[in-house]
């Protein structure tokens, strides 16, 4: 079975590389010369831990190879998988498809023979018989199938959630194609993950539909943990007594600034699009949108509330950029709101992230200044202030904070310390939903 992955971005370098170690060959394609030539010398362009020595083993094997020619990866191929970007389109919110629609077209100017071509790629209701058309439209006398194949994968997590899946799915119109999806995932199959098959309408809508309860839980428990500090509960006890009820269950109530990332933000968005375009809505999904928002530019003011709303000329360090740790990426991140807003505000600042620094100086004013490490951001600064939630932040010591720091203001978004621990050595500490 020959695999042709279209798109070396995270979810098609991710799902090509998981593939060949599912003993396939795969040949992963994109139009970015200098990208495939460190691919082909195993240097990987996006943080995910383990990834590097998975694509180093299967491209020694013979199984992974990287390539710029679509064409004859294409013609060599049994299944096609189109792993484009889907971001959200400037002007209307929509998702922008126009990378997927592109891929569709190659790829028809290229097929030979029978083919499943399978988007991989979040992609609204609707797509993949758009995908069809196109195909059709471009050469008629083609034998093909379209399917859909959502992914599962968080950043930091993706490789175990590709091999361990909570669940595979797999939207087909064709029997042919269920069966050669069928075999590809016979991995999993051994291992009784549930793979469920439908058609592609709601094998589509299955993502988005899960990724925005995601973001409405999370959502939920935020304005939660604000009613927490107003009555004087902490939420982390309100959490662990809803999350017990299996009903409901404990992830994704954890409380912190607003959730960002590649996918809840533009997800969310465009299931209301979706909604909107066919005459009804998602009210809740909606405002979740908006709440969500509003949140994460909230948040500079409570480090402005807890710093007497003065903070020109005061240095304030910031740990962690990533929107969620063990990865590198910034996309809506809270960092990207929080960090401008306090420099408008005449405030100096010092970040440190173990992955995004590089990511981050691309994004961030060049008023910013970048430390070596965590001890070097916090080091002399008047503030600090914890936005991602890396292990290695847990470490540091109440008393090591006051060691280092010239003030004593602790704003952790996160509640990554305990807040006994940081006021007892007279550290000026405050939390999420916490008293």
């Amino acid at each position: 079975m020959q695999i042709a992955m279209i798109g070396t971005g995270y979810v098609g370098l991710v799902s090509g590389t998981c593939f060949s170690e599912f003993g396939f060959n795969v040949i992963c394609v994109d139009k970015d010369d200098a990208k495939i030539e460190k691919l082909k010398s195993n240097i990987i362009p996006i943080y995910e831990p383990g990834l590097e020595a998975l694509v180093e083993r299967n491209q020694t094997a013979g199984r992974l190879s990287f390539t710029t020619d679509l064409k004859d990866a294409v013609s060599r191929a049994d299944i096609v998988f189109i792993a484009v970007g889907t971001p959200t389109r400037r002007g209307d919110g929509h998702a922008d498809l126009s990378y997927v629609y592109s891929a569709a077209k190659d790829i028809a100017a290229s097929m030979s023979g029978y083919t499943v071509v399978v988007t991989k790629s979040t992609v609204p209701v609707g797509t993949g018989k758009q995908v069809f058309e196109i195909i059709k439209n471009e050469n008629s006398d083609l034998e093909f199938d379209v399917a859909s194949n959502p992914e599962f994968l968080r950043e930091g997590s993706a490789i175990n959630d590709f091999m361990r899946p909570d669940r595979v799915v797999v939207g087909t119109i064709g029997k042919k194609a269920k069966k050669m999806l069928q075999k590809i995932y016979r991995p999993l199959y051994l291992i009784e993950t549930p793979i469920q098959f439908t058609d592609l309408e709601t094998a589509e809508l299955i993502k988005y539909a899960a990724n925005a309860f995601l973001a409405v839980k999370i959502s939920y428990i935020n304005q939660i943990a604000d009613l927490c500090e107003q009555v004087g509960a902490d939420v982390h006890d309100v959490a662990k007594g809803m999350g017990l009820d299996k009903r409901i269950g404990g992830k994704f109530l954890h409380p912190g600034p607003g959730y960002g990332g590649s996918c809840f933000p533009k997800d969310t968005l465009a299931l209301v699009k979706t909604a909107e375009l066919m005459g009804g809505q998602i009210s809740i999904v909606d405002e979740v949108v908006r709440y969500n928002q509003e949140r994460k530019r909230s948040m500079s003011d409570r480090i402005l509330s807890q710093m007497q709303s003065d903070v020109s000329g005061k240095t304030i360090s910031i740990l962690g950029l990533a929107f969620k740790p063990e990865t590198d990426d910034m996309r809506d991140s809270p960092a990207l709101d929080i960090i401008p807003e306090l420099i408008s505000k005449g405030a100096n600042i010092t970040v440190y992230d173990p992955a995004a620094m590089q990511e981050a100086k691309s994004l961030l004013s060049d008023k910013v200044v970048f430390a070596a490490d965590s001890e070097a951001c916090i080091k002399d600064a008047d503030a600090c202030v914890i936005i991602t939630e890396w292990n290695e932040f847990r470490a540091i010591t109440a008393v090591r904070f006051l060691e280092l720091m010239k003030g004593n203001v602790i704003v952790d978004l996160r509640n990554v310390y305990l807040p006994s621990e940081m006021r007892d050595v007279g550290l000026n500490y405050s939390s999420i939903g916490r008293r």
